[in-house]
């Protein structure tokens, strides 16, 4: 029985050695308490300290410096191509009915699909081209008022809200500015109203 025992534990060693070492002998005291947060306790024969599967620090590396959120230059690309697109959307169906509306006397043809054909790309084009233009304006003076500032909060989203609108409305006269600045600051107010509504009513934010 002891030559049993004796002669395992040399075919043990010796594979131990063969394949990097010896397997390390970890008592079922010292594999209690090691703190294994989020997993199951693990074999005490598998050749791995369970002390390197514990991750105290972050799973991502960010640059020094760098913040863990996207700033407004880098939601600009973002925020205009979204705009872009939502506005080809709407203005697709928007021209769409448009032109099944003013084409309904009109029996089914090829001048009728002509016509309807060009009222949805020229709404599409033409509601595009609006909320994208929106979308620089605001952009732009979202990202030139954090650079002047050096602060990044609601207070630039509301400025840049209320610039966009009366720069947007300013070919109306003073008065079309006004009303402009108007809408872009309650819309800019309601924006950041929702953002921070969870802290408003004492609870945390969820973060994905």
């Amino acid at each position: 029985m002891d030559n049993n025992t004796s002669a395992s534990g040399g075919i043990k060693g010796g594979l131990g050695s063969l394949f990097g070492g010896g397997t390390p002998d970890y008592s079922n005291t010292e594999l209690a308490g090691v703190p294994l947060s989020g997993m199951s306790p693990l074999s005490p024969y598998l050749n791995v300290d369970p002390r390197y599967l514990v991750q105290d620090t972050d799973e991502f590396i960010l640059p020094t410096g760098a913040n863990k959120t996207r700033g407004r230059f880098e939601l600009a690309f973002f925020t205009i191509g979204g705009c872009c697109i939502t506005g080809a959307a709407f203005g697709t169906l928007n021209g769409l009915r448009m032109g099944l509306t003013e084409t309904r006397d009109m029996p089914w043809s090829k001048p009728r699909n002509v016509q309807i054909l060009n009222m949805v790309t020229r709404q599409g084009a033409s509601w595009a081209n609006t909320l994208g233009s929106v979308a620089l304006l605001y952009s732009v003076f979202g990202v030139a008022i954090e650079k002047a500032r050096g602060a990044e909060d609601d207070l630039n989203t509301v400025a840049a809200g209320t610039l966009t609108g009366m720069l947007f409305k300013s070919t109306a006269g003073l008065k079309g500015a006004a009303r402009g600045g108007l809408v872009g600051l309650a819309m800019s107010s309601l924006y950041a109203l929702y953002n921070n509504w969870d802290h408003l009513k004492g609870t945390s934010p969820s973060h994905y």
